[in-house]
């Protein structure tokens, strides 16, 4: 399904942490895990995490590190700092407020219901 490049532009950052707060990952692998959790709804591009990755990283929102994989190349893992977590809890709390209100427009909100 697509998306109006606004909405995925403005949840990225919301759901690149929480892909993090499951544990550290490399750039593709999160690219995969956020296909698979979405049930491909998502598809992120390099071209779009990238960006998000190396600012969340100059915010100390992340931190980085290299290993090696078994085929033997260095992979570039990412870590979601105390920061991080925060900015994370402060997204849920943004997200969910956001969603609520999208919900009660939609809806008819309070006055349609009568109860305001």
């Amino acid at each position: 399904m697509k998306f109006d490049k606004g909405l995925m532009a403005g949840s990225s950052t919301l759901l690149v942490l929480s892909l993090l707060e499951s544990g550290d990952m490399y750039g593709y692998q999160m690219i995969e895990e956020l296909a698979r959790r979405s049930n491909d709804t998502f598809q992120m591009k390099e071209g779009t995490l990238y960006p998000i990755l190396h600012a969340l990283e100059q915010g100390k929102y992340l931190t980085s590190y290299q290993q090696e994989a078994p085929t033997g190349r260095q992979r570039k893992y990412y870590r979601l700092t105390r920061r991080g977590r925060e900015l994370l809890a402060d997204k849920k709390e943004e997200w969910k407020n956001f969603r609520q209100g999208v919900s009660d427009v939609l809806s008819g909100g309070a006055n349609a219901l009568g109860l305001a």
